[in-house]
């Protein structure tokens, strides 16, 4: 798995990717003690970053925010054009919650759907800020992508401790002039499909969906989990604070203690730290 299928109904003027996560997905969350409706969440929202992600142009970074003020506070999830993931969410929700918990609208409340571009070959990002409008994930995307790409859109979410699939389609420009009823039977079609088949292998899945129309599947591109430790930044954040600020942080406690929390990593300094980042500029021997 882990893996990126562009497909084509060539046909119907239809186009369609499905994303498979395993791997990548588990280990992202193999370290948080997540409830089960915040997993399956962000692990719907990890397959959906990973198919808008795949279309990326050129070199920089895609990053998704689901903010509110329900249960869940925030979901993060971000990806680059090599596909490399990371992402995280916070909650309030203990790890054996309810599973009966479940809703965009119940575990986010009100809230907004942030998307943040940021080309390794431009110093603004560029940023878009839409209101969160569905009770799942599926239908918030689905609203944000009619809007940002002008083409109606579709998508099916699943996740689960060891995947996170989804499955899109597009209804291109000269659909209606290939087939005036296309795009409404793919839909209908695409409706059957039950969460577990989404994990299914790519050409099983497709022919059995849509086994009477033409169906082009591409070559897949791979996707992984990409959040190794950076103690140099995290160095580099400590020395911008200052000598005075550290040792105040180590009056109060004997370690200063940080921690990466979209990545997981926890980084702890003793006191030995103040000395390393800011070297005494002599010491008297006599």
């Amino acid at each position: 798995m882990d893996s990126i299928h562009p497909f084509l109904l060539e046909d119907l003027d239809i186009r369609g990717v499905l994303v498979q996560l395993g791997p990548s997905w588990a280990t992202m969350t193999s370290r948080r003690s997540y409830a089960v409706p915040v997993r399956e969440l962000l692990g719907e929202m990890a397959a959906v970053t990973a198919l808008i992600g795949s279309n990326l142009k050129t070199p920089g970074r895609l990053s998704f925010q689901l903010q509110g003020h329900g249960p869940v506070s925030m979901l993060v999830m971000d990806c680059n054009e090599q596909l490399q993931l990371r992402g995280m969410a916070k909650s309030e929700l203990a790890a054996d919650a309810e599973t009966n918990i479940a809703g965009v609208g119940t575990l986010l409340g009100d809230g907004q759907l942030v998307l943040t571009l940021q080309p390794k070959t431009a110093e603004t990002p560029y940023q878009s800020v839409v209101p969160i409008v569905g009770n799942t994930l599926a239908k918030v995307f689905e609203h944000y992508l009619a809007q940002s790409e002008q083409q109606p859109t579709r998508l099916w979410l699943a996740a689960t401790a060891d995947t996170a699939c989804g499955l899109f389609l597009q209804k291109m420009p000269d659909a209606d002039q290939r087939d005036a009823d296309g795009w409404n039977r793919i839909e209908q079609l695409a409706d059957t499909v039950r969460p577990d088949e989404l994990a299914l292998p790519p050409e099983t899945l497709l022919t059995r969906l849509f086994g009477e129309e033409a169906v082009r599947l591409f070559a897949p591109r791979q996707a992984s989990w990409h959040c190794p430790r950076d103690e140099e930044k995290v160095r580099s954040m400590l020395l911008s604070l200052g000598r005075e600020e550290l040792e105040a942080m180590l009056a109060d406690a004997e370690v200063i203690s940080i921690e990466d929390e979209i990545c997981g990593h926890e980084y702890r300094f003793g006191a030995e730290i103040v000395d390393e980042l800011f070297p005494p500029d002599g010491r008297l021997l006599h």
